[in-house]
């Protein structure tokens, strides 16, 4: 059958939605892509003239192939080796959806991905729908095929299960940078004293490398904790630079609209370290370093204006 390329065009102005909607839902840029790429292909197979609203067609069938992945991936989690982390998005990312509002902003922060992971497939569906998109309870209903009473009654336990945890608030960019500036001189300073005074009391640090880049396994509990470990993270060696292939340049950015310290070697994205910041401190230190998940972050950084590195490190 001939492909019609103005049903292409159709499919491809809504792409950018679908992706969003699925990294919200998935947490991963590359299962994002994968969903959307199914989803075209679904379209390709159906009558499109019968499609009443396209809009309404292609955000189900992506939202229920991520509530199909969302169920396999509980299982997969349960023998993911360290502690599982989102996929970092830098800013100006499509895949970040909307941003224009602070619902919008939050479903899509580092905190709020870890904390939906604590939902059931549909309560995390209904948030990210109504939270991030403003779809309607109806046609929320539609999409899950449940009724309308059951959407608000999703919506209201996902967001008393996301508020419980949520400690985030949000940080200019100019104040982003000086927090991580400030973070990276504490971290490289060999002493721990400096960092304590920048992390809360209870202050976490969570790492994912997926089995392939050393990570701890378990949360680092408490600012001494926290500062002794990343004191010794941050300590320079040969065994660290044979490890990333090569002395990392770390810069400041924003990833997930959190400030970030981004290390980089020849290019490459090695490591995504976002901040959690409050007004009492850096309440929690996320560290991506799975390659596999750094894909999209280093054909990104690539592409964009970055400016010139902190320091080096490793």
């Amino acid at each position: 059958m001939a492909v019609d390329m103005d049903d292409v065009a159709r499919f491809e102005a809504f792409r950018p939605r679908l992706e969003a909607i699925a990294y919200r839902l998935l947490g991963s840029a590359s299962e994002a892509e994968d969903a959307a790429q199914e989803t075209y292909l679904r379209w390709q197979g159906v009558d499109v003239d019968q499609v009443e609203v396209p809009e309404a067609w292609l955000t189900k069938v992506v939202t229920n192939l991520c509530l199909n992945q969302l169920s396999s991936a509980r299982a997969r989690r349960e023998t993911y080796v360290g502690q599982w982390l989102p996929e970092p998005l830098f800013a100006g990312d499509p895949m970040l959806g909307p941003v224009d509002t602070v619902e919008q902003r939050e479903s899509v922060s580092y905190a709020v991905l870890a904390l939906m992971e604590r939902l059931t497939p549909n309560e995390r569906a209904v948030y990210v729908l109504r939270e991030a998109f403003d779809y309607p309870h109806q046609e929320i209903a539609g999409i899950l095929d449940i009724t309308e009473s059951a959407s608000q009654q999703l919506l209201h336990r996902a967001k008393k299960h996301v508020a419980a945890g949520r400690v985030r608030t949000e940080v200019e960019a100019s104040v982003a940078r000086r927090v991580v500036e400030e973070f990276l001189v504490a971290a490289t300073s060999g002493r721990t004293e400096p960092l304590v005074r920048l992390l809360t009391e209870d202050a976490v640090s969570i790492g994912d490398g997926g089995g392939k880049i050393p990570a701890r396994a378990r949360t680092v509990e408490g600012a001494a904790a926290v500062a002794k470990f990343l004191r010794g993270l941050f300590k320079p060696g040969p065994a660290k630079r044979a490890l990333v292939g090569g002395t990392a340049e770390v810069y400041v950015a924003v990833a997930n609209g959190a400030p970030a310290a981004v290390a980089v070697v020849a290019g490459r994205v090695v490591g995504v370290m976002t901040l959690e910041v409050t007004a009492e401190g850096v309440v929690a230190i996320r560290n991506q370093v799975n390659p596999d998940k750094l894909d999209r972050a280093s054909v990104r950084w690539a592409a964009a204006d970055h400016g010139e590195p902190l320091l080096t490190a490793f």
